[in-house]
């Protein structure tokens, strides 16, 4: 290839596989177009059967290029697989808030939290009948502190090939002052990057994707800026997905899956990855 900007190969992840059908259903349209190269499969989520996981393989079969990981899965609405895991709240993991304020306080127990994610990649391993190329956390959690520390020792005793998520950007700071949950997101994975390195274990070297969904934005504008922001081999985290009854059940994040979706699966998405010389590979 001559002329112009080297070629930059970007990991576009799309979450979630797994929490809905018709989530499942948009991600495996994606990678059968060559649209996204990975998925994280939830394996603590209601739409995993065999059938959801024959039909991702199948997908996967015709994109070479495309990584199957576990989406580890430690907040509510969820039901952890292991009997003993604690604290919970009614029988399920705990909110968002409420795991990261714990986490922060140092009032989890980490033994739990490992046994909890040894559990979810020994289901991942036997569903795929392989370990996941890589391990990344719903909500983030794996940057979490105490969390963090039991997911990498989990990852590297049961999953030693893989590679694991980080969520810091590669950006000046005055740039990414203006988002509060991706600064959060900067802070948390400095010290998850530390324990990394320490553990031999590959992330990353830079993250894209988080926004504010409540807002409706434009998608296609946010990629845009992911891919400004994304270095060679950086991850775009995104959740494309159609809007089902299982869906609006356990998640607030409904129609922008949609909207992403639409954005991924059209020609102007084609042209952007063409334009700013980015292959998914």
């Amino acid at each position: 290839m001559s002329g112009g900007e080297p070629q930059r190969r970007v990991t576009l992840c799309a979450d979630d596989y797994g929490i809905s059908p018709g989530v499942n259903r948009a991600i495996r349209d994606l990678i059968e177009r060559g649209r996204i190269n990975a998925t994280s499969v939830m394996v603590v989520g209601p739409a995993i059967g065999r059938d959801e996981i024959d039909a991702l393989t199948t997908a996967v079969a015709g994109n070479p290029h495309c990584a199957i990981g576990l989406h580890t899965t430690l907040t509510a609405p969820f039901h952890p697989l292991t009997l003993h895991y604690r604290p919970l709240d009614g029988g399920l993991f705990l909110p968002l808030s409420k795991m990261l304020r714990a986490s922060l306080l140092r009032r989890l127990e980490p033994e739990m939290i490992f046994d909890e994610v040894k559990a979810q990649i020994a289901t991942f391993t036997e569903k795929f009948s392989r370990a996941p190329d890589y391990v990344d956390g719903h909500q983030h959690v794996q940057t979490f502190p105490q969390v963090r520390d039991a997911v990498l020792s989990a990852v590297k005793d049961a999953a030693p090939g893989a590679w694991i998520r980080q969520c810091g950007r590669r950006q000046p700071l005055a740039q990414r002052l203006g988002s509060p949950k991706a600064l959060l997101l900067d802070l948390l994975s400095a010290g998850f990057r530390r324990r990394a390195e320490r553990a031999g274990i590959r992330f990353n070297p830079a993250f894209a994707g988080a926004y504010d969904f409540t807002h409706e934005p434009d998608f296609g504008e946010l990629m845009q800026g992911f891919l400004d922001a994304s270095p060679d081999g950086g991850l775009i985290m995104c959740h494309p997905g159609f809007v089902d009854d299982t869906l609006l059940a356990l998640d607030p994040l409904t129609g922008q899956r949609e909207r992403e979706y639409a954005f991924l699966s059209g020609d102007g998405f084609r042209d952007m990855l063409a334009a700013n010389r980015v292959t998914l590979s």
